[in-house]
């Protein structure tokens, strides 16, 4: 039975362990919410690696097999670090996102026929992911044209539970009119943020009333189907065992809110100190 531990600064990375759980049932997972740290996208590139690296060390030693780590923050600024310190697979939320979005964009479905040249993407994502630049650099190697958009108050609408209120989704039909102005040949559309897949209903309905239906990739899935493909290396026979839940501060807030992305309640979250 593979130990995956699941990592980020707070709630959002649920949705990567959402999707892993039926992908991978007979694993044991460990998910750590580094939630005194939070949010990373106010500090420096070294202040984010050494906190990944604590929280990655703690996992480890928990017998940890493979690390997902389900913060893109972490994952822009910190995953190289991560993979040449841990002596075991290091998956990060960007390049799965990436990898599918250039699927998508050259290979549309039949729901939305295009012409398979092409290959022009939207990220939507939080300040700190757009300013590091990860996504534009994963694209690029990849071949794909894309337009990045900060939506820094999704995050805090999602957490204060608003995932379909009209208030968000006047938020989103802002910043998607605006993005879509910036890149009207966009037909990809990345969540470039682990909250986001919970206001993806909202997303799809806010882009159809403006006219323009994407294709939507869930990097949160995509990571999640990026991980499995690893399991090969491992054993995965074995009796199903609820996952273990740590946090750094605020476990009943963790408890109530990590619920909603979860998609189901919270056994017990366990409280741990990784220092300042």
């Amino acid at each position: 039975m593979p130990t995956i531990a699941v990592f980020d600064s707070g709630f959002g990375g649920l949705t990567v362990l959402r999707a892993l759980l039926p992908l991978i049932p007979d694993a044991r997972f460990l998910y750590l919410g580094d939630t005194a740290r939070l949010p990373y996208g106010a500090k420096s590139q070294q202040t984010i690696a050494r906190y990944a690296l604590s929280s990655a060390a703690f996992l480890l030693a928990q017998g940890a097999q493979m690390l997902v780590v389900a913060c893109n923050t972490a994952s822009a600024l910190a995953l190289d670090e991560l993979k040449a310190a841990l002596p075991i697979p290091v998956i990060g939320v960007i390049e799965p996102g990436a990898q599918a979005a250039n699927a998508l964009a050259r290979h549309p479905s039949s729901l939305l026929p295009l012409p398979s040249s092409v290959a022009s993407v939207l990220v939507l994502a939080t300040a700190a992911t757009v300013q590091s630049n990860a996504y534009t650099k994963a694209c690029a190697a990849l071949g794909l044209t894309i337009h990045e958009k900060a939506c820094p108050l999704l995050v805090p609408l999602v957490e204060e539970g608003w995932t379909d209120h009209p208030v968000t989704a006047e938020v989103l039909r802002i910043y998607l009119a605006e993005a879509l102005a910036e890149a009207p040949s966009v037909q990809t559309l990345v969540l470039g943020c682990t909250h986001y897949p919970l206001i993806k209903p909202l997303i799809e309905r806010v882009l159809r009333e403006l006219g323009h239906p994407l294709h939507i990739v869930d990097s949160a899935a995509a990571t999640a189907i990026a991980a499995a493909k690893v399991l090969p290396a491992f054993s995965s026979e074995g009796e199903a065992i609820p996952p273990t839940f740590y946090a750094t501060d605020s476990i009943e807030k963790f408890q109530r809110l990590g619920s909603a992305f979860l998609g189901q309640a919270l056994p017990e979250v366990k409280l741990i100190d990784l220092g300042g």
